[in-house]
């Protein structure tokens, strides 16, 4: 990092005095660059970076409070900040310092070369980064399985994409990884998203009893979207040398926020009132 810095420090004056040359300029002559001309970079860049800040604060807050455009609300987020970054540094480049084309082209030479001897990695991870955004494979606020991690997107930034697991605790994965790894979407921008219930049953058990109280526990949680379906599905698993139907009971969150509160609320219902209509007893479930 010390080698690419003093690359940096050396190779741009150098740049900027060729380009100077070229104009017409006396060699070295950086007549753009002042205590004032610093002043207001710095200033321009403090306050851009509190007013991205600020708005999106109040388009977190706002998403919030408004399930039904969450998401939508949140995807912007991301376009929010590359926008208003992008602004800034025209602004500075062309409003405060306004160089001549030939030097512009030459620091900006020297800078994608220093970059690039420092890291190709951190291009790759903002490459990626990028792709993401334009992409859309996935978006912020949806339910994501990446790289041996779920939960929901918090942001995507340029370095890495963040996720807050079921556990709470924020994931930050590399653009690059996420980029060379399949991706699972629960919901693929939808604020509803399948849940799955598993329940283990003896192999002799009334399907048909099941799969209609089934149906009728899913229906009564609170938690439930009725504008899709509800499937329950049977599968013969041995464990032990025992054979077992392993029952799946597929219905759909009004939220993907209620994932796991709906599916142990379909899981204790349904046991409870398989219990208290005689058809399993507890030591089958056991």
């Amino acid at each position: 990092m010390r080698v690419v810095l003093l690359f940096l420090f050396c190779r741009i004056p150098v740049a900027f005095a060729e380009a100077s040359e070229s104009v017409g300029w006396p060699a070295g002559l950086l007549v753009f660059i002042s205590f004032g001309n610093i002043f207001w970079t710095l200033v321009l860049l403090g306050g851009g970076y509190g007013l991205i800040r600020f708005i999106v604060r109040i388009l977190e807050l706002i998403a919030e409070r408004t399930a039904r455009f969450r998401i939508t609300i949140k995807s912007l987020i991301p376009i929010v900040r590359i926008v208003i970054w992008a602004v800034i540094i025209l602004i500075v480049v062309k409003g405060i310092y306004d160089p001549p084309i030939e030097m512009l082209l030459a620091g900006a030479a020297s800078v994608a070369i220093a970059v690039g001897l420092a890291s190709q990695d951190l291009l790759k991870n903002v490459f990626g980064g990028l792709v993401l955004l334009f992409e859309r494979p996935f978006q912020v606020g949806d339910k994501i399985e990446v790289a041996g991690h779920y939960g929901e997107v918090a942001a995507i930034g340029l370095l890495t994409t963040r996720i807050v697991t079921p556990d709470d605790s924020m994931v930050s994965i590399p653009n690059m990884e996420v980029m060379n790894s399949p991706v699972s979407n629960a919901n693929s921008g939808e604020l509803d998203c399948q849940v799955v219930a598993e329940i283990y049953l003896p192999i002799d058990v009334d399907t048909q009893r099941v799969r209609k109280l089934a149906i009728e526990t899913a229906q009564v949680s609170k938690y439930i979207y009725l504008k899709k379906p509800i499937v329950v599905l049977f599968f013969n698993e041995m464990y032990q040398r025992k054979s077992y139907l392993k029952m799946r009971l597929k219905a759909y969150v009004m939220d993907i926020r209620y994932e796991f509160q709906f599916k142990s609320d379909m899981t204790e219902i349904l046991i409870r009132a398989l219990i208290n209509n005689g058809i399993v007893s507890a030591m089958d479930l056991e």
